[in-house]
């Protein structure tokens, strides 16, 4: 490799870092529209959570075809990347794989590498077919269309061409270390179990050839990887990297353990104190706390990372008795709506110089509908089945209080269970002068 081509690799990797890294500024800005919570405590049981759930995919596992074949995909990804760094040097300074002077351990690598990329790509075969052909209800479902649809099988599409591309590298660079008193700069180095027998192909094909069609696999692949990365902001695929911190600053409370409104708490702790005066004069600038949620900068900054970290696998929806049942409710859905909602805020702010103009929009109604939230029967089983820790319970009572609190649009059976505790002291039509009538029944 000569200086112009580790010139270009320089520029190529700068362009791909450098726009990775706008879209990641992008990313935590738009993380930060949420309102402030404290998710700094209980660290033990947060790391553990990490390790286990993001880097152990113990919950993916949960169901086991899917679940050993994403860990496959997984762990081919995370393995077989390290080499980018051997490529990422070699680019810059024109080397030929350079950590082949760990000898016996590079080989073991180098193997390794190979028997994990066809790994991947059977388990993205079989992830095409239960997508495309078998078509599992939850990815046919109708919460799973346009761009959505299309991202998961891009996704296996580059998975194919970039485990592709690095089995034809190496099945050249292979055939060229093996050249009858060497050929340039390609001196032996590394195991091939797989590509070794593609290299097979190339007897007979001028060096020259192979070596054009080398350096071609060379660069298509760097240049892929590079691809993939920006691609991740795009995609569902999002995962790969914030499943991390949203399993580590995910809710520990015991599911179903309801948060309290701070407003509605101090309210309530003025109402009992003797000595507050309830009509002491709020400040004229004061802002009147808003109860729930209706847009985006209404949820807190974990629920917002939860929305970026949907894989969009649809398990949540697959176990909501609601969406079984045939209600609208989708806790995919939910949690796609927000996304799409806070790229919207996102892009507003950036077209108007890091200033939300409003739009006349909000997540409530032109995203999700109050008949999706009141079909939720806050039963935790999207939470609990989520691989990452992702709650779209949060995000639908956050919303539900904002229609109960603010607009008084509870659904009539819900506000005659209201009045009935308001002025029956319990959710029944009955006097409290009569409850125990029923003793005199008998």
């Amino acid at each position: 490799m000569n200086y112009l081509d580790n010139i270009l690799f320089a520029i190529l990797l700068i362009l791909g870092i450098g726009y990775f890294t706008i879209n990641v500024k992008k990313l935590i800005r738009n993380i930060k529209l949420g309102k402030d919570i404290d998710r700094s405590d209980r660290k033990g049981e947060r790391w553990n959570n990490m390790f286990m759930i993001a880097l152990g995919q113990s919950k993916m596992v949960k169901r086991p075809v899917a679940g050993f074949l994403h860990v496959i995909v997984y762990v081919g990804f995370i393995v077989i990347n390290i080499e980018v760094l051997e490529i990422v040097i070699d680019g810059l300074f024109g080397t030929h794989r350079v950590f082949s002077f760990m000898g016996s351990f590079y080989n073991v690598l180098i193997g390794s590498f190979e028997i994990l990329a066809v790994l991947v790509l059977v388990a993205v075969v079989i992830f095409f077919i239960r997508r495309n052909i078998i078509k599992l209800k939850r990815f046919v479902s109708s919460d799973l269309k346009g761009w959505p649809k299309s991202d998961g099988n891009i996704i296996l599409y580059f998975e194919v061409v970039l485990m592709s591309l690095f089995l034809l590298m190496n099945a050249t660079d292979f055939h060229l270390q093996n050249v009858a008193g060497g050929f340039m700069h390609f001196h032996p180095a590394g195991s091939f179990p797989i590509s070794q027998y593609i290299s097979a192909l190339f007897e007979g094909v001028p060096n020259g050839t192979v070596y054009v069609i080398e350096r071609a696999a060379w660069w298509l692949h760097i240049t892929g990887i590079l691809i993939f990365l920006n691609y991740l902001y795009f995609s569902k695929h999002l995962h790969i990297l914030l499943a991390f911190p949203n399993t580590y600053f995910a809710n520990l409370n015991p599911l179903g353990k309801f948060e309290n409104l701070e407003a509605v708490t101090a309210e309530v702790k003025m109402m009992m104190d003797p000595n507050a005066d309830p009509y002491a004069a709020a400040p004229a600038d004061a802002v009147p706390a808003k109860f729930g949620a209706s847009d985006v900068e209404d949820l807190n900054w974990v629920q917002l990372l939860n929305a970026y970290t949907c894989t969009e696998c649809g398990r949540c929806t697959s176990v909501c008795p609601a969406n079984i049942t045939g209600k609208k409710l989708s806790p995919r859905k939910i949690m796609m709506d927000t996304r799409d909602r806070l790229e919207e805020v996102g892009k507003n702010i950036d077209a108007n110089k890091g200033v939300f103009i409003p739009d006349d929009k909000t997540l409530l109604n032109d995203y999700i509908t109050p008949e999706e939230l009141w079909a939720c029967t806050s039963c935790n089983a999207c939470v609990e089945e989520c691989p990452v820790n992702i709650s779209p319970l949060s995000i639908i009572m956050d919303m539900r209080q904002y229609l109960v609190m603010e607009q008084s649009a509870a659904p009539m059976p819900l506000n005659a269970m209201m009045t009935n505790i308001e002025n029956n002291g319990a959710p029944w039509q009955y006097n409290q002068q009569d409850r125990l009538n029923w003793r005199d029944e008998n």
